[in-house]
């Protein structure tokens, strides 16, 4: 009587305190997060009535079947009802695997439309760097032998090659409000990652592989950029910032920084 009374009590707590929102996602700042999250808590609304059901039914098979001093008989159950909830199951974890297809891929499949600001970042431990490409649209040649953090070259820019004369390396990131961003991912030693919440975007770096990944972002601000993938003893420090700028703003910083380059 106690465990089922104790069983009631707690799916009910539990139950009101999802219901009552007190855990939720920061707020998403593109539509890939809108829907992301539109389809979270769908799932979780199936998964939450389905865990609601079926412990108040374990408290009252429980409560009815206790230990009364009678004597205990075998069951075989019943084939019919254990069939009907597992297909329930299948179908609907495939249906909710379905619906989130559509989702991943407007990320990772879909090439993003209309005029695309193209940024390549480059991680190690335990810094992210990245790199925009200058006044002349063009990003310079690399050359893994001329990697230099010391001398701000992160990347291995081509000193010979002139279209990287003009390359804005920067450790955080700037993207300009409304627009698609093509993010080009590297990873100098171990596996990282780059993760932004408020974009619900997370995609490995991973060495000796180039990884295209795009997004857009839609509320100007700064949010956190995280590597979500343990790379290390200094793995907690490893973080950068995400900056979204209005379109005007964008282009001025980037004119800048040509200017500090050119004064340099």
């Amino acid at each position: 009587m106690l465990l089922a009374l104790l069983i009631w009590v707690f799916t009910v707590v539990i139950v009101w305190m999802f219901a009552g929102d007190y855990w939720t996602f920061p707020e998403a700042i593109n539509e890939h997060g809108r829907q992301y999250d539109q389809h979270f808590a769908t799932t979780l609304y199936i998964t939450g009535a389905i865990f609601f059901v079926s412990q108040i039914a374990l408290g009252w098979t429980i409560f009815k079947y206790r230990d009364n001093g009678g004597r205990a008989t075998y069951s075989h159950g019943n084939n019919k009802l254990e069939v009907l909830w597992t297909s329930a199951a299948a179908v609907l974890f495939i249906g909710a695997v379905l619906l989130s297809t559509r989702i991943w891929a407007g990320v990772h499949l879909t090439p993003p439309q209309g005029e695309v600001v193209e940024i390549e970042a480059v991680a190690k431990q335990f810094l992210f760097n990245f790199r925009y490409a200058g006044a002349d649209g063009k990003f310079g040649k690399l050359d893994i032998k001329q990697i230099n953090d010391a001398a701000g070259n992160p990347f291995g820019i081509d000193e010979k090659d002139p279209a990287g004369k003009d390359d804005v390396v920067n450790s955080n990131i700037r993207v300009p409000k409304g627009k698609p961003v093509r993010l080009i991912l590297r990873s100098r030693d171990v596996i990282h990652n780059f993760f932004v919440r408020e974009l619900r975007v997370k995609q490995d770096m991973v060495p000796g592989m180039v990884i295209p990944l795009h997004f857009q972002a839609d509320k100007v601000g700064k949010y956190d950029v995280a590597c979500s993938e343990l790379c290390g003893l200094g793995h907690h420090q490893m973080r950068a910032e995400l900056e979204v700028m209005e379109p005007a703003d964008f282009e001025k910083w980037l004119q800048e920084e040509d200017a500090k380059l050119k004064a340099q």
